[in-house]
């Protein structure tokens, strides 16, 4: 199925998406720093560059849109035009994520992996939820965790 806008405004529409200080990741930064955490933003010392950065706890919190990481959930759908071209790009953004998420652990740092899904659409959860869970997480010492849309069953 062709795109319904010409190439120029698909180009532009592209341009205006952020890879950093994105709505879901900006919902999660106040929320913690509201509950006393503080953290550094997008360490480039460390791989995949962590949305969020606690060196108290020896923890990482990624926040991945689920478009472009490739989540299992409703609001990941491949794109009907220039098919290779997206499949080319978003099976590398999830292999990069595998690789990156061991290369930080093998630096023995904890990782939180956060979906948009788990803050919009139809499977969100209570922005306190996700917060709580996100707050007991980094306490807890636990090594990597995921937080994602509510499927019905305990993610």
């Amino acid at each position: 199925m062709p795109d319904i806008v010409s190439p120029e405004k698909r180009s532009h529409m592209m341009s205006g998406i952020r890879g950093k200080n994105t709505l879901p990741e900006m919902t999660i930064r106040k929320g913690l720093h509201a509950r006393g955490f503080r953290y550094r933003l997008h360490d480039t010392k460390l791989p995949g560059k962590p949305d969020l950065v606690f060196p108290v706890y020896n923890a990482v919190i990624f926040v991945h849109g689920c478009f472009w990481h490739k989540h299992h959930c409703h609001l990941f759908k491949w794109p009907s035009s220039r098919q290779d071209f997206w499949k080319e790009k978003i099976t590398r953004n999830a292999q990069k994520d595998i690789e990156n998420l061991a290369a930080i652990q093998e630096k023995g740092i904890r990782v939180l992996t956060i979906w948009e899904c788990t803050l919009k659409g139809k499977t969100r959860l209570p922005m306190e939820n996700v917060i709580e869970q996100a707050d007991q997480w980094l306490r807890s010492g636990k090594n990597n965790y995921v937080i994602e849309g509510f499927t019905g069953a305990n993610c």
